[in-house]
C-alpha cells in the first residue's frame, strides 16, 4: 500500500477504538496487530516490557506469512539476540526505521549494529520499529514488516507509526492504572471483611469473588457476630458503586450496624430503621441493601431466623433432602432511600441440619439472562450440594461462577445441627 492511498483518519480512528476496548492490554493489542495488518504491513508484533525483559504479547500475519520461524519469536518469548536489539534500541531511539539503505547508512543516533542485526532478524524489505513510551517511560515496542521491495515502509510513514505507537501506549498505561486500582481495591476490600467468629453450635463458612473487569470491585460484605445475650447475628450487604469509596462506605455501614445490634434488645427491622435514620443524620447518602438476620433458640434447638430485608436478595434457606426456598418476609426498602419508610421482620423455623445460604446479587444476576433464572440456577446448585459441609458450599458456588461474574460476590454459609 503506498502512503497516499492511507486512510488516515480511519485508520487512526479504528486503531483508537481497539486499544480502548479492553482493560486487558494483551487483548487490546491483539485486537490492533489485527487491524494493522495487512492495511499497514505484512505483518507486526507487539512486546511489551517486563521486569528487564521483554514479552511479545501480539503477532499478526497477512498472506503467506504465517506464525512460524519465518516471524521472529512466537507470542511469549523473544529470540535472545531479538530481545537483546529491542531493548537497547527502546533505551537509545525514537521510531526506526530499517532497510537495505538504512542498514548501510551512518549510525547517527541509533548504532550501526542495531539497524544491520535488525534488518537481518526481520528477514525483510523494511520495517518500522517504534517505541511505546508515554509519560517518560518505556512500556514497549510495535514492529512493522513488509516483506515484498513493491512497497516498501519509508520515512514518510514514520511520524504516523508513531502517533499510532503514542495512542498504544497511552491505552496500554491506562490498563495498568486499571489494574492497580482494582488490586487495591480488591485488597482493600479484603482486608475489611471480617475473620468469621465461632458460632458453636452452628457451623459458619463464607466466600468473595471480586468482579471480572478490573473496574468492578466495591461495597460487597458479609459479617457474623454474637448480640450481647450471645444470639448469633448474620449480615450481607451490598454498598453501591464498584470502586474504593464504596469500600469504605461498606466497612462504615457495617461497624454502624455492628454498634446499632449489639445490645440485642431489638428486633432486626428496628435495629435497620435506626441504621437508616443515623446514615441520613450523618449525611451519608449512599444507598445499601442488606439483610439483617439472627438465629434464635438454645444449643438444642429449636431454632428460628428472624430477619429483615432492606432491598437484598432473599436469604436461601436449603433442607437436608436437597428442598430448597427463598425467605421472601420480611422486605423493606434499600437503606438512604427515605428512613422514614416501614420496616418488618420475617420469622422462619429452622429443621436440624439445614442451611442458610446469604449471597449478593452477583451470584444470581447476569446482563443477558433474567433474574429468575439466575435465582433458579442457584437452587439447583444447592439442591445439589445440601449433603455438603458449608466451606464446601461456598467454595464450589464461587467455582461455578468464576468465568462469569459481572459484579462482586459476597457469600455466607451456616449450617444448623442435628439437634
Amino acid at each position: 500500500m503506498e502512503l497516499a492511498d492511507l486512510d488516515y483518519l480511519g485508520l487512526l480512528s479504528e486503531v483508537s477504538a481497539a486499544v480502548n476496548s479492553s482493560l486487558d492490554a494483551d487483548t487490546a493489542l491483539r485486537r490492533l496487530s489485527r487491524i494493522l495488518v495487512p492495511r499497514l504491513a505484512d505483518w507486526c508484533a507487539v512486546d511489551l516490557v517486563e521486569g528487564e525483559s521483554l514479552r511479545r504479547v501480539s503477532v499478526a500475519a497477512a498472506g503467506v506469512h504465517t506464525l512460524s520461524a519465518e516471524l521472529p519469536g512466537a507470542i511469549g518469548a523473544l529470540p535472545l539476540e531479538m530481545e537483546d536489539l529491542l531493548l537497547r534500541m527502546l533505551r537509545t531511539s525514537s521510531a526506526l526505521l530499517i532497510s537495505t539503505a538504512t542498514a548501510n547508512a551512518p549510525a547517527g543516533a541509533v548504532p550501526g549494529d542495531i539497524r544491520q542485526r535488525l534488518h537481518l532478524l526481520l528477514a525483510a524489505d523494511s520495517a518500522i520499529v517504534a517505541p511505546l513510551r508515554v509519560r517518560g517511560n518505556a512500556l514497549g515496542m510495535l514492529t512493522l514488516v513488509r516483506v515484498h521491495p513493491g512497497a516498501p515502509l519509508t520515512a514518510a510513514y514514520l511520524p504516523f507509526v508513531e502517533d499510532l505507537a503514542h495512542r498504544t501506549a497511552l491505552a496500554v498505561d491506562n490498563t495498568r492504572l486499571y489494574g492497580l486500582q482494582h488490586e487495591m481495591a480488591s485488597r482493600l476490600q479484603h482486608s475489611l471483611l471480617p475473620r468469621l467468629p465461632d458460632l458453636s453450635p452452628l457451623s459458619l463458612a463464607s466466600g468473595y469473588l471480586p468482579a471480572r473487569e478490573s473496574s468492578q470491585v466495591g461495597g460487597d460484605w458479609y459479617d457474623a457476630f454474637r448480640l450481647s445475650d450471645g444470639t448469633p447475628a448474620l449480615v450481607i450487604g451490598d454498598v453501591a458503586g464498584h470502586d474504593i469509596t464504596a469500600a469504605t462506605q461498606m466497612s462504615e455501614v457495617r461497624n454502624m450496624l455492628r454498634g446499632l445490634a449489639f445490645d440485642g434488645r431489638e428486633a432486626p427491622a428496628r435495629v435497620m430503621a435506626r441504621l437508616d435514620r443515623a446514615l441520613v443524620g450523618l449525611g451519608e447518602s449512599f444507598l445499601t441493601t442488606m439483610v439483617l438476620a439472627r438465629v434464635e433458640g438454645g444449643e438444642a434447638g429449636p431454632w428460628r431466623l428472624r430477619w429483615t430485608n432492606a432491598g437484598h436478595p432473599a436469604p436461601l434457606l436449603v433442607t437436608p433432602d436437597g428442598g430448597t426456598r427463598f425467605l421472601e418476609a420480611g422486605r423493606g426498602p434499600l437503606l438512604g432511600l427515605d428512613p422514614k419508610l416501614p420496616r418488618g421482620d420475617g420469622a422462619e423455623p429452622l429443621p436440624p441440619c439445614s442451611t442458610l445460604v446469604f449471597y449478593t446479587d452477583g451470584l444470581i444476576e447476569r446482563r443477558k439472562e433474567p433474574l429468575d433464572r439466575g435465582m433458579t440456577r442457584l437452587r439447583r446448585q444447592m439442591g445439589g450440594l445440601a449433603g455438603a459441609d458449608v466451606q464446601t458450599i461456598c467454595d464450589e458456588l464461587l467455582a461455578a461462577n468464576d468465568t462469569a461474574n459481572e459484579d462482586d460476590i459476597a457469600l455466607l454459609a451456616v449450617r444448623l445441627p442435628a439437634g
